[in-house]
């Protein structure tokens, strides 16, 4: 079974599951925060080499208020679990998104997990946090604009790698299979131009109920495409 290099995750289904044991949102939430690590570990075993999680979105901020704060404290409870973890299992952390949206005591702890974990040589590991596609390409825009103005960049070298270098994830492969769990069939302003040539599957099971089995169902599937370029079939 061929395993794909880069497997990008849209992390669905919290509240749901939660509602549907009778339970408050926040602890789907919870929940689904523990869920990572496993499928982090599980996901370095089968071979791959790049997980990228979309865990807070722009548009989450129009969630009610209580359950913003909750994510928010969820989130930095996660960052010092996260940092524990890097350092067991070797993960090189990285997030990715506006980070200047964020408070700045969650920048903070950010930077410490980047900065600790940068020489680890386990499963690369990308977190969405206050990311949105669109917002990511307008802020790669301004920066080449910026660069343009002061003479660091020329009209004529503008190419699909010059723009991918201005990206949050400069320097990541793309994705080559994207899972979205929960039977949701819609990307979520995730990685649009990331995903242009990626194979996608979507899992009927909540995110805290997504095991090593779904994700090697999803690998499964993901064997089973014709994959073509140009006319031409990927062996």
């Amino acid at each position: 079974m061929k395993i794909p290099q880069h497997v990008a995750i849209i992390l669905d289904g919290n509240g749901r599951w939660a509602k549907a044991k009778g339970m408050p949102r926040n602890y789907g939430h919870a929940q689904g925060s523990k869920n990572v690590e496993t499928i982090c570990r599980e996901a370095w075993n089968l071979g791959i080499k790049y997980l990228t999680v979309y865990a807070f979105s722009t548009e989450n901020w129009k969630r009610p208020d209580d359950e913003v704060e909750a994510l928010m404290k969820l989130l930095r409870n996660y960052m010092k679990t996260c940092l524990k973890t890097a350092e067991k299992n070797h993960m090189k952390v990285r997030v990715i998104g506006d980070k200047t949206g964020l408070d700045e005591d969650i920048r903070t702890r950010i930077d410490e997990l980047e900065r600790a974990s940068a020489g680890n040589d386990g499963l690369n590991f990308q977190i969405a946090i206050n990311y949105g596609s669109r917002d990511e390409m307008i802020r790669a825009m301004k920066r080449m604009a910026a660069d343009r103005d002061a003479g660091k960049l020329e009209i004529d070298d503008i190419t699909e790698e010059t723009f991918s270098s201005y990206l949050d994830t400069a320097g990541i492969p793309d994705p080559d299979l994207l899972i979205r769990t929960s039977g949701e069939q819609r990307l979520s302003n995730y990685l649009l131009w990331q995903l242009a040539y990626t194979e996608f599957y979507f899992a009927d099971v909540h995110w805290p109920d997504f095991t090593k089995e779904e994700l090697v169902k999803a690998i499964e599937a993901y064997n089973r495409r014709d994959r073509r370029y140009g006319g031409v079939r990927e062996e």
